[in-house]
């Protein structure tokens, strides 16, 4: 398997996962294929009430889904190094190398669903230092080698 799941530096509180590279992937490679579990959007205001809220994707015009697989431990970077494409066909999210990615670095995805799109996410109070001291850790552990 090309990628796992490991504690990421970049999280906080309870849920500080984040999912790896095992193995160099190169620009373009299919990484994962999850699969997902739609919900039309009057259901969303059962999920808001639970930690779900903040795991679900768009989902066409009218629904949301529930990302299965490694996909909603993805981390938000606004510089990703995966892309993904929703197949509809297979009621699955395609996650997709935008770069080459060496292994051991953790993957990322834009949640505004596009690479360029640079919009404020509901977390980022403090998300840009939350990276920066990651940066600031791997450089020094980096040194130290």
């Amino acid at each position: 398997m090309m990628i796992e799941v490991r504690t990421s530096k970049i999280s906080k509180g309870e849920f500080n996962r984040g999912v790896f590279a095992t193995q160099d992937i190169a620009k373009g490679t299919l990484v994962h294929e999850a699969p997902v579990i739609p919900s039309v959007d009057d259901d969303d205001e059962h999920l808001d009430k639970t930690v779900m809220a903040d795991y679900v994707f768009e989902y066409g015009a009218n629904h949301t889904a529930i990302v299965l697989g490694y996909g909603s431990l993805l981390n938000h970077s606004y510089t990703p190094n995966l892309i993904y494409e929703i197949n509809f066909d297979n009621h699955t999210f395609e996650f997709y190398a935008y770069r080459d990615i060496v292994a051991g670095e953790e993957l990322f995805i834009n949640y505004n669903g596009e690479v360029d799109n640079m919009d404020p996410l509901w977390f980022m109070d403090d998300y840009e230092e939350r990276m920066k001291a990651a940066a600031d850790k791997e450089k020094e552990e980096s040194a130290e080698k």
